[in-house]
């Protein structure tokens, strides 16, 4: 009996031995589940910009630019792709040294040290720096409705690299690079202070820097093709799901949860703009409806990881309500011409969803509950630290930005072209041939 058990024994050391290596290799490779849905989730915010955000922006203009709103977003696509490569992964997400609470190093500057095998995580690394930079390229694409009609082509790039350079690769090594906001523990699982304050306060800046569109207010400017703005909006809606689904970097119960409290905010602000338009007016336009559900998507983008379905509603009835409110304000009121309403949705929506991801995150709410030692008053104050730093970060930068732009190159089209319509003037092309 002995032989036998000490026989045993000893294939059994064997077959530890062999397969122990085995194991820890496996280890260390990457996740192919999460792998898989990263990839699509990608693919999904890429979508977004390329051809939803062009869609929808597109529609909303009139006939004689559409082709030039369409231009801009594919442009600061490339634009942003090859500088996140160069620098803007590094400054982004690599270790600054002693300068790491504000800003990445050097050590990955065209991801020189980003190969087949180096991981992220349960996933590549190339697949990481490739779904990030999907954010890098739809966030300046967003900034573009505030001046759209009446910036030089020249002029949207030169300040789309140089705002990339300037606002979102700190406020992105901030918040989810290990920078300070990150320390402070602030909660942004999907970009309402990376993506949508920063991209909202400065479309504000450039609005009031660059001014009003020839006619505003007094001539409306109604969109030329709303059936192109609807069908961009429901791929905004679709890739939305890769944008805050796939933040959870697994294919997992968060990202399930995270699509779920997306879809439901998104129905949830188009609904509340509809019953908005419908008191006030007798009617429920088109418009309203694709304008609140991205209120509703913008405002739980922060929050989308942290919260359950009820806050997920309540989140999206406070975005619709306030958006809808500050766009009539700003267009009605002060008239302020930011074209397609980009701060009153995206950055209010921005914070609203920041500042509620604070509250709503408390297990009380049904959310996933506060880190340890943490209280919903200190979560509140860090959230509105981060609000506050973001927005004067962006607003700032933005400001000092465009003036330089405009000394190089002079940002804004002369009279004569604006009324020709920037299809013709700075592309010697038309949307339509009729």
């Amino acid at each position: 009996m002995s032989f036998f058990t000490s026989v045993t024994s000893r294939l059994w050391l064997l077959a530890f031995c062999l397969v122990a290596p085995l194991s820890a290799n496996a280890s260390e490779a990457a996740d192919s589940g999460d792998t898989a849905w990263i990839m699509t989730s990608t693919a999904l915010v890429l979508f977004m910009t390329l051809p939803g955000l062009a869609l929808f922006y597109g529609g909303l203009v009139r006939v004689r630019n559409v082709l030039s709103v369409l231009m801009q977003c594919f442009a600061i696509a490339c634009v942003a792709s090859l500088l996140w490569v160069v620098v803007g992964y590094s400054l982004a997400f690599s270790d600054g040294g002693e300068f790491n609470r504000w800003i990445g190093g050097s050590s990955n500057f065209f991801l020189r040290n980003v190969t087949r095998d180096s991981l992220s995580g349960a996933i590549p690394e190339s697949v990481f720096v490739m779904f990030q930079m999907t954010f890098a390229v739809i966030t300046p694409a967003l900034i573009i409705g505030a001046f759209a009609e009446r910036m030089r082509f020249s002029a949207v790039l030169l300040f789309s690299a140089g705002w990339l350079m300037l606002v979102y690769f700190p406020v992105c090594h901030w918040v989810w690079g290990g920078g300070w906001l990150a320390d402070l523990g602030v909660l942004d699982f999907a970009g309402g202070t990376v993506v949508h304050i920063t991209a909202g306060v400065s479309a504000l800046v450039a609005a009031l820097m660059i001014g009003r569109r020839k006619g505003f207010p007094e001539r409306p400017m109604p969109p030329h093709n709303l059936t192109m703005t609807v069908t961009g909006a429901g791929m905004l809606w679709i890739g939305w799901f890769g944008f805050n689904g796939g933040s959870a970097l697994a294919a997992n119960g968060d990202a399930g949860m995270a699509i779920l409290v997306t879809h439901v905010s998104a129905a949830t602000g188009a609904l509340t703009w509809i019953v908005i338009e419908w008191l006030r007016h007798g009617r429920a336009s088109a418009l309203g409806a694709v304008t609140g559900m991205v209120a509703g998507l913008g405002s739980i983008t922060p929050a989308s990881g942290y919260v359950g379905v009820a806050a997920a509603m309540a989140i999206g009835l406070t975005a619709g309500v306030l958006c809808y409110w500050i766009t009539m304000y700003m267009k009605n009121v002060i008239h302020v011409d930011d074209a397609l309403d980009v701060f009153s949705v995206h950055g209010v929506g921005g914070i609203v969803g920041t500042l509620l991801a604070g509250l709503f995150v408390a297990t009380a709410y049904g959310g996933l509950g506060l880190a340890d030692g943490m209280t919903i008053a200190g979560q509140l104050k860090v959230q509105l630290i981060a609000v506050v730093a973001t927005i004067i970060w962006s607003g700032v930068g933005s400001f000092l930005l465009l003036k330089l732009v405009d000394m190089l190159v002079t940002q804004r089209v002369d009279e004569e072209s604006e009324v020709q319509g920037l299809d013709l003037t700075q592309h010697e092309e038309t949307g339509y041939n009729l």
